[in-house]
């Protein structure tokens, strides 16, 4: 018996290290904390207008149009089917339908339509898409249209290439990180080319969107109609 307890001591005694050594390694990794970087302005924003349902999204219509005073403008509407990268253009008889793949044998002013109407479509997530664009720091600053305090960034874009060269666009935004108004200035002019209202928002699929885009006066409004969000 003495013998037994003896032996058990020993094996014991022989175990320590490693089990010393377990338990620090289980240590360690409970005291490691997670380290999330921390989202940026411009991810914040596209988070609070729905960017974690894009994935999932694969099928996109809609149609862009210009109203003055009260006449209607005349209206393009666009089938985006975005898990395929195809397009398809409808203007008045017109039908075009294109790879954004293979832009080789369509007209630049059709390509050229659709990066823009997109833009005003999606704008927030262009803040994450367009990744050659600088984006500024957030400040605060009076936006063009409310004549309000609001949180400011600025989008400007590189000098050459793509349908928007060294354009900029100042981006007013909510407390909630949703888009109010925006300012394009071409060429990153120091005066405004454009101020606009984002109004009129709507839930397609967990995306929101701002259908109605007006200026000062209300007289102008780029209106994003018939939007279907699969």
């Amino acid at each position: 018996m003495p013998l037994k307890i003896k032996l058990s001591f020993l094996n014991m005694k022989s175990l320590s290290p490693f089990l010393l050594l377990l338990f620090l390694i289980v240590s360690c990794k409970s005291d490691k904390k997670e380290t999330t970087k921390p989202l940026s302005t411009a991810e914040k924003i596209a988070q609070a207008h729905g960017f974690e349902n894009w994935e999932n999204i694969e099928h996109v219509e809609f149609s862009f149009r210009v109203d003055r005073d009260t006449i209607k403008g005349n209206a393009r509407s666009w089938t985006w089917l975005t898990k395929k990268d195809s397009v398809v253009m409808q203007a008045g008889d017109q039908i075009v339908k294109y790879s954004l793949a293979d832009k080789s044998n369509i007209p630049t002013n059709i390509d050229r339509a659709f990066i823009n109407d997109k833009y005003w479509l999606l704008v927030p997530f262009q803040l994450i898409w367009d990744s050659s664009a600088t984006i500024s720091e957030a400040k605060v600053a009076e936006a063009p249209i409310s004549k309000t305090q609001m949180d400011m960034i600025t989008i400007t874009y590189p000098s050459e290439g793509g349908y928007t060269p060294g354009d900029a666009y100042d981006i007013y935004f909510d407390k909630g990180y949703m888009i109010r108004e925006w300012t394009f200035r071409k060429g990153n002019s120091e005066d405004p080319t454009l101020s606009t209202t984002f109004e009129n928002y709507n839930d397609f699929n967990g995306i929101k969107i701002a259908e109605d885009h007006k200026q000062e006066d209300g007289s102008w409004n780029l209106v994003l109609d018939d939007i279907k969000v699969n």
